[in-house]
This record gives C-alpha cells, sequence and structure tokens, in this order.
C-alpha cells in the first residue's frame, strides 16, 4: 500500500469546481488562458502560502502520520516532487527549477513530468514558467492576496507562444481541452487542501 493510497483516505471533502469562478479564454495564434478565482482560504496568509511553496521538499504531520508536504497536498493526483536545481541562493526560491510528476483524474494519458522554472516567488505569489529557445510556452502563475482572517487565491495557466505557433499546435495535442478542464479539477482541490494543511 502506498503512502499516496493511504492518505487518500485521510482527505476531507475536496472543494468542487463551482466553489471558483474559472474563466477560458482563446487567444490570437492557438494560446490558451485558463483563469481560476478561488473561494478564499480561511485562516491562510500570503506568508503561510511562501513558506508552503518555499519548504515543498519538507514533510508535514498528517493524519497521525509524518508524511512528505507534496502528497499530502494531493493525495490522489500528486506521484513527486523535487528540487531539480536549487535557487542561486539556495533552497526552493526564485531562479530555482521544480520537478513536477503529477497525474490529473487518474488517468495516465494526463501525466505530466516537467521542469519549471521559478521565475516569481514572494508573498504575492508563484510564478512557474516553461521555455523553448528562449520563449515562454508554459506559464503558471498563483496570485495571493490578504484579507481578513483570508486569502484571496488566483490561478492564471498560459498555454502557448506568442511566436511559435507551431509550439501551440503541438501543446494543444499534448493538452487537450479536456485535460485543461481535469487540470482546473486538480488545481481548485490542491488550492483547496492548503485550507486544511497551512493553519497551525
Amino acid at each position: 500500500m502506498t503512502v499516496s493510497y493511504r492518505l487518500m483516505k485521510l482527505v476531507p471533502e475536496f472543494r468542487t469546481v463551482d466553489t471558483a469562478t474559472v474563466t477560458y479564454t482563446r487567444l490570437p495564434r492557438g494560446r490558451r488562458r485558463v483563469t481560476i478565482d478561488h473561494r478564499p482560504l480561511a485562516n491562510v496568509t500570503p506568508s503561510d502560502l511562501l513558506g508552503w511553496f518555499s519548504g515543498l521538499d519538507g514533510t508535514i504531520e498528517y493524519g497521525g502520520r509524518t508524511v512528505p508536504r507534496y502528497l499530502a497536498w494531493h493525495p490522489i493526483d500528486h506521484i513527486r516532487w523535487e528540487l531539480a536545481r536549487p535557487a542561486p541562493g539556495g533552497g526552493a526560491a526564485e531562479g530555482a527549477r521544480f520537478r513536477i510528476v503529477e497525474q490529473f483524474a487518474g488517468r495516465p494519458e494526463w501525466r505530466v513530468d516537467v521542469v519549471d522554472r521559478v521565475e516569481k516567488l514572494d508573498e504575492t505569489g508563484i510564478r512557474l514558467v516553461q521555455r523553448v529557445a528562449g520563449v515562454i510556452v508554459l506559464q503558471l502563475e498563483h496570485t495571493w492576496s490578504p484579507g481578513r482572517d483570508r486569502t484571496h487565491y488566483v490561478s492564471v495557466l498560459d498555454l502557448g507562444a506568442r511566436a511559435l505557433p507551431v509550439v501551440n499546435r503541438v501543446l494543444r495535442r499534448r493538452f487537450p481541452d479536456e485535460m485543461v478542464r481535469a487540470w482546473v479539477r486538480h488545481n481548485i482541490e490542491e488550492v483547496g487542501q492548503l485550507e486544511h494543511l497551512l493553519p497551525g
């Protein structure tokens, strides 16, 4: 029995897609953008979120067990996280590279194994980027802003390059719209899980 399987029994009820406002936008040259305005995270601060993303290689007490943070974050879809390259100043900070392995909705054809560059990580959010020949082809940005006893959280996924339409055709085959919708559900679930993992 794997750690992830055991943790599945401990997961509180995941947030559903209707708890967020999701916008799908088609842009010129075959680019796509998905914006998710999440229901605010109660009793979570931007500082908590910065600490979470800066310490993804750590462990957490979860359901009476000490487990990798990344697996506790989404025990169903998350497979592996590693610091592929530390930031210039060390650790998981701006300039680092994160290796992320996930499988959306339990479907092997929707498995991703990517290395993203962390181009921003501070108390306002995180931005993960993939480039081809120096051109951004995929960007995921999470933005956080504080409220009273809660944090507003917005995720924006940009798929495609402004100057490389051929890359956009490849991305459409690799990330069809159905897979993107599965990622949306995944993202809403994992963001909501932070409300259970971070307070205290």
